[in-house]
Order: C-alpha cells, then sequence, then structure tokens
C-alpha cells in the first residue's frame, strides 16, 4: 500500500509545484545598484549626494515599480556616472536596461529615446543613434537636447553640413553650454580654429563652475590653446579646470601633454598615471606609451602598449557579442596596433571603422595613416584628400598630409605642410613630430 502511496504523493507535489510556478506573475527586473567610487573620485561630497540622489531613485522604484519618471531619472544618473567614473561597461548596461523597462511601458517617450540615442553614441554606434534621435525629434522638433544629438551623430558620420545646420537649430532653440561647445567642435573642424575657441569660450561662461560639463569644456578650450600652439594659455585652463574639480583626470591628462612638450617626461608620466588610476579611460595609457619612449623607458613604454590593445579588444569583443550596446574600437585599435608594430591588423580594424562611416575625416584619416606606415603612399593619399575635405587645421592632419604628399612626388606642397605644422604644434604627436623632421631633413 505504501509503495503506492509515495509515487501518488510525489506526482501530487509535482503537479502543486507545476501549478505554483505557471500562475505565478513574473517579478519585475532586479534594479541596477550603484557602484562605489573608488580613490579619488570618492572624495569630496559630490559623491555623497550622487549616491543618495541614486538610492533615494532606487527607494522609490522599489515602492512603486511602475514609477517611469524615476526610473528614467535613475538611466540618466548612471549614463553620467558612467561618464564621470569611465565605468561606461557597467552603467551604460545598467541606464540601457532601465530605459528599455520604460519604452517598453510608453514606445514614444521623448526623454528615454534621447537617453537612448546618447547611449548609442558614446558606445559609437552612430548609425543607430542618429536613427533614434531622429524618432525623438519627430515627438518633439523643439527640444534642443534632440539638435545636439542629430549635430553629434551627423559629425560622427561625416554629414557635417547637415551637423552644420542641427547645431545652427539647437542653438536657435536653446543657447547654453552644450550648444555653444557644438558650435566650437564645428568650427575647428572646417578650420577656423580662433571662433572655434571664442565659442567654447563661451560655452564655459554659461556652465556653472565646477560641474563636470563645465569643466569639461574648460579642458576642451585648453585643448584648442594647445593645437594650435598655445601652450601656456592651454596650461591654464588645464590648472582651472583642476582647480574647479580636483582630481579631474582629463584636466591631469592636459597637464601632462603641457609637460611632455616641455620635455619634462617624469611629470607628465606622474600626471598620466594619475589620471589613469581615477578614470577608466584607454587614451591616457595611450598617451603613457609615447611618454615612455620619450624618456628612454622602452619595457614600459611596450607595457603601456599591450595593455592599450588589450582595453581596446575586450571593447571590441563586447561590442561584437550584443550589437544593441558594446563600445565600437576599431579606430583606436588601428593606432593601438601600429604602436605595437601589428601593421595587418591595424589595417584590418581601420578597415571595419571605415564600413561604418566612409565620410568621417577623422575615420580618412587614420586609415590613411595606416596605409602609410604600410609604405603604400598611393593609397594613403586617396584617403588623406577625403580627410582634408573640412580644410581642418590639425596640426598632425596636416603633418601626416604633408608626410603622404612627399612620398608620392608633391614634394614642395608637401613640405610646405610639414613645416606650417612643425611650426604650429610640434608637440602633439612625437611619432608623427619626428617623421616630419627626419623628412624635412632630408631634402
Amino acid at each position: 500500500m505504501q509503495k503506492k502511496l509515495y509515487p501518488a504523493l510525489l506526482l501530487a507535489f509535482g503537479l502543486a509545484v507545476a501549478a505554483i510556478l505557471f500562475f505565478k506573475k513574473p517579478g519585475a527586473p532586479t534594479l541596477p545598484e550603484p557602484k562605489d567610487r573608488v580613490g579619488r573620485l570618492a572624495l569630496g561630497g559630490e559623491w555623497v549626494n550622487t549616491k543618495a540622489a541614486m538610492q533615494g531613485l532606487l527607494a522609490k522604484l522599489r515602492t512603486d515599480p511602475n514609477d517611469q519618471k524615476s526610473r528614467l531619472l535613475l538611466a540618466e544618473a548612471y549614463m553620467q556616472e558612467g561618464r564621470v567614473t569611465g565605468n561606461h561597461p557597467y552603467y551604460d548596461a545598467a541606464a540601457m536596461q532601465l530605459l528599455q523597462e520604460v519604452i517598453k511601458t510608453d514606445p514614444e517617450n521623448f526623454e528615454a529615446l534621447c537617453c537612448q540615442a546618447s547611449l548609442s553614441l558614446t558606445q559609437h554606434h552612430f548609425s543607430q543613434g542618429l536613427a533614434l534621435a531622429q524618432q525623438a525629434q519627430e515627438i518633439n522638433p523643439q527640444s534642443g537636447y534632440v539638435y545636439g544629438l542629430l549635430t553629434d551623430a551627423n559629425v560622427e558620420l561625416g554629414r557635417y553640413d547637415e551637423a552644420v545646420k542641427m547645431a545652427d537649430k539647437m542653438n536657435q532653440v536653446r543657447p547654453d553650454l552644450a550648444a555653444y561647445a557644438r558650435v566650437s567642435y564645428l568650427r575647428e573642424i572646417f578650420g577656423d580654429v580662433p571662433s572655434a575657441i571664442q565659442a567654447m569660450d563661451m560655452a564655459v561662461k554659461a556652465g556653472y563652475p565646477g560641474l563636470e560639463q563645465t569643466e569639461w569644456s574648460r579642458v576642451a578650450l585648453g585643448h584648442l590653446y594647445e593645437v594650435s600652439g598655445h601652450l601656456a594659455e592651454a596650461e591654464g585652463y588645464y590648472q582651472q579646470a583642476l582647480a574647479m574639480r580636483p582630481n579631474y583626470a582629463y584636466a591631469l591628462a592636459g597637464l601632462a601633454r603641457v609637460a611632455a612638450a616641455r620635455q619634462d617626461y617624469p611629470t607628465a608620466i606622474k600626471d598620466l598615471n594619475l589620471a589613469r588610476a581615477t578614470v577608466k579611460d584607454y587614451a591616457f595609457t595611450d598617451e603613457l606609451v609615447d611618454v615612455y619612449r620619450l624618456n628612454h623607458q622602452p619595457a614600459e613604454a611596450t607595457k603601456m602598449a599591450r595593455e592599450s590593445v588589450a582595453m581596446l579588444a575586450e571593447a571590441a569583443q563586447q561590442a561584437n557579442d550584443n550589437e544593441q550596446l558594446g563600445h565600437y574600437t576599431d579606430r583606436e585599435l588601428a593606432y593601438a596596433y601600429l604602436k605595437t608594430d601589428e601593421l595587418d591588423k591595424a589595417l584590418e580594424h581601420a578597415k571595419i571603422e571605415y564600413a561604418r562611416r566612409p565620410d568621417n575625416i577623422d575615420v580618412n584619416e587614420t586609415l590613411a595613416w595606416v596605409h602609410y606606415k604600410r609604405g603604400d603612399y598611393p593609397e594613403a593619399q586617396k584617403y588623406m584628400q577625403v580627410a582634408r575635405r573640412t580644410n581642418s587645421q590639425n596640426p598632425v592632419l596636416l603633418c601626416r598630409a604633408g608626410l603622404i604628399l612627399t612620398k608620392t612626388g608633391k614634394v614642395t606642397e608637401g613640405q610646405a605642410l610639414i613645416m606650417k605644422a612643425l611650426s604650429t604644434a610640434p608637440y602633439l604627436n612625437p611619432e608623427v613630430e619626428a617623421e616630419g623632421k627626419k623628412m624635412l631633413a632630408a631634402r
């Protein structure tokens, strides 16, 4: 009797469990938590206030999972935290999860679509970002913010005339820090550096001192002075940014470049390592490669070059694994592989980036330089012509263009560009500077 009872009991138990699982409503998705800042970023009151605000939004969502306004605000906070800390892999994914939940409930939520577009642009998914921004524009064509997104997307896709139209519209709707900064960037692209400086100065003055966006603009202003050969002014703005926002990694990196230009390599190395310890950004590691080489530390330079490749390759793999989210880094990888003398891989990644956005001048410059390093000068010139079509006066671009022209037999024109670049800001790229000087010496 008992032998027959046990299977019956087991069957009944199994059916009960199945019924519970079948009729149980799926719970709300797990809310992503903020990660504690570490090191210098954890100092001061900003992190205390930021964390309290995030925890407050999380508490609201736990009380009311349908509070989409709080979910959207939390996504925006996470996007900004990714920018501040450099931890984009975590915070961008967390923000995207929250935004998708908002859009699932409200497919035409303007703010959520704009945030998704911004995330796509941050991850270098430029075509996707453009499509999302256009969708948001249809919902609210009177928002200055959406025209900023459209400006950025068109710039990155090489549609510069359209980008100018979008930036003009942004300034008509709402002239502010973000609008002035975009005008500055476009003026730089079109070769008008004095006017770019003027617009970025307006951006800085429109911002609140100490906020990350304001100090980013102040660093960008310093960089405009740096590329136009005014190191003292550049240094002043980097120091101001660091005073207004202590431990600001991008200001530290700016001061490092100034120190390197003055051949104070130990100070440059110190500042770049401080920046690396504060914010996760491959650019600091990449800059250290050059400074260690200049300081006759080849082992450290090699270590940093390999670390740069590893960081970028990891990001590229994440992007390949997830079409919706993951940082495309192929252009940066092309330059990183040049520094490790892996020319085939450099060409491979330069071509991948070119396939995504063949009209972008920076992408064409990258492909041109890779071909130059491989000794394929006619092919390099083909892409460099496209890279120079906006009349950019960036000294590194001009020097590279001059080197390529010289190698293709246009010696007078090429060497004039090299001399112009080296007389303006020879310190911007040690490798290009050395090649330029070598080419001029061989005349």
